[in-house]
């Protein structure tokens, strides 16, 4: 497993200097398994296909921008991650990556549970059919209104962040006549390597109770005393796109530690231990994310190890992957509009789309593969930045890549992994039409979240 985090930004990771790039690939043509979806594949035209469909095919029925999500490979990371755990733990696919109901209706015959941090996603859970009970409530300043609809409907777990919250899920639990089942946010105080606005564990941020402070074992203390609230673990969150196991080792460590401090203080053994998510997949060659079975192991090790040295029974752990398993499953298919060359610089190809479905790059300063799908290309290499469209100069897709020199206007190009965040942040930025997603699977497509139309946008406009 690598040790080092992915390049998310210029604060906590390693990034190549203005100027300094990597040797092109010995062939442009090649598609890295690590990077694509399995389906993937090139045909005998040259043209890339997934699902057993031609991308070109894809362009022409569906338009561009579109992200074309590989239904079987995401079955397939689903069931990895089931397998990995086994039936000593809970795999809750964090919904926040992306969510629809599609997507949960695959989780739900998969076999995995749900991770919703708004009311919006616990309205496409519900709707979609998501048993409640298999249902865990996220979020750092939940409304009372969604408060009351997840204690309503009933769902597994609430994940309290705040003094505030413990009062306002106690008083909807006692109007609805519930006791309803909570773990406490905690705030180990492990500084993740990664991006400054995906670290969640360092003290100085919006979520979770503090455990250094104190706050921590006082937000136990109140729960407890509470007749209408169950409290069955803890919950840490330590950041996100982390290839380092050892900040869960220390998060591990101080988490068990606060449950033996509960122990002793209260006599109560606390039930569950959720480490969150977080981990990490391949957005170029040169990331090397574990396979689930060796996170599952590592994780297991690390709690077993911990709790044995502080003498606690192991708690049932949970895991909460999200862009581990639909990050690699999908790909963002573009048309080229313009090709610029800059001198001594660098050519700029840019695309239909840009950071109004793809703000990672612009936010985090994101790395992403790119490659020409429509077509072979024998020519040599160079060096591109892939743009949108937007009125931005930050409005980059691909900082720095090497595409075919007879790239032309109308040639399709396409994203890598970009299953989990870009749908999600997606915005209408220049009154851009956020892009549909398309599933494919086993040589048929099926659009399950519509392109926007300009009629949803003057619908939107009542003034």
């Amino acid at each position: 497993m690598s040790r080092s985090a992915h390049p998310a930004g210029p604060r906590h990771a390693d990034v190549l200097p203005e100027g300094h790039y990597a040797a092109p690939p010995a062939d442009l043509n090649h598609l890295e398994p690590q990077v694509w979806s399995r389906t993937v594949t090139r045909n005998a035209d040259g043209a890339v296909e997934v699902g057993g469909l031609d991308v070109r095919d894809l362009a022409a029925e569906y338009g561009t921008p579109a992200y074309i999500l590989d239904e079987a490979d995401f079955r397939a990371r689903c069931r990895a991650w089931r397998a990995a755990f086994g039936t000593e733990a809970d795999v809750f696919y964090a919904g926040k990556a992306f969510l629809s109901r599609a997507v949960v209706r695959w989780l739900h015959e998969e076999g995995l549970n749900l991770d919703v941090c708004s009311g919006g996603e616990l309205a496409v859970a519900l709707d979609a059919g998501m048993p409640a009970d298999r249902i865990a409530m996220h979020g750092n300043n939940k409304t009372r209104p969604e408060i009351d609809r997840a204690v309503a409907a009933g769902v597994g777990r609430i994940v309290v962040d705040s003094f505030e919250e413990i009062v306002r899920v106690a008083a909807a639990a006692e109007r609805h006549g519930r006791r309803q089942r909570v773990q406490i946010r905690v705030t180990v105080g492990v500084e993740a390597h990664t991006h400054e606005f995906i670290a969640t564990a360092h003290e100085d941020q919006k979520f979770g109770l503090p455990l250094a402070s104190g706050q921590a074992a006082e937000a136990v203390r109140r729960v407890l005393k509470l007749e209408s609230l169950e409290l069955v673990g803890l919950h840490s969150h330590i950041g996100s796109q982390i290839f380092d196991m050892s900040g869960f080792e220390v998060a591990a460590r101080r988490v068990v530690g606060l449950l033996a401090e509960i122990r002793d203080e209260h006599g109560v053994q606390l039930p569950e231990i959720d480490l969150g998510g977080g981990l990490g997949i391949a957005y170029t060659p040169a990331d090397d994310p574990a396979e689930p079975h060796q996170i599952a192991k590592a994780l297991a090790d690390i709690v077993t190890r911990e709790c044995e040295a502080a003498g606690l029974e192991r708690p049932r752990l949970s895991v909460e992957p999200g862009r581990a398993i639909v990050g690699p499953t999908a790909f963002t298919l573009y048309e080229v509009g313009t090709v610029k060359p800059l001198e001594a610089l660098r050519t700029y190809v840019s695309v239909d789309g840009g950071m109004s479905d793809n703000i990672r790059t612009a936010l985090y300063d994101a790395e992403y593969s790119v490659a020409l799908v429509s077509r072979r290309s024998d020519a040599a290499p160079m060096l591109s930045r892939v743009v949108g469209k937007h009125c931005e100069s930050g409005d980059i897709v691909v900082k720095d890549a090497f595409l075919p020199a007879d790239l032309t206007p109308g040639d399709l190009v396409a994203v890598p992994a970009t299953g989990a965040y870009c749908r999600s942040m997606a915005s209408n930025y220049n009154h851009a039409l956020r892009p549909p997603v398309v599933a494919v699977a086993e040589g048929q497509g099926r659009v399950i979240v519509r392109r926007e139309t300009e009629e949803d946008l003057l619908r939107l406009d009542v003034g």
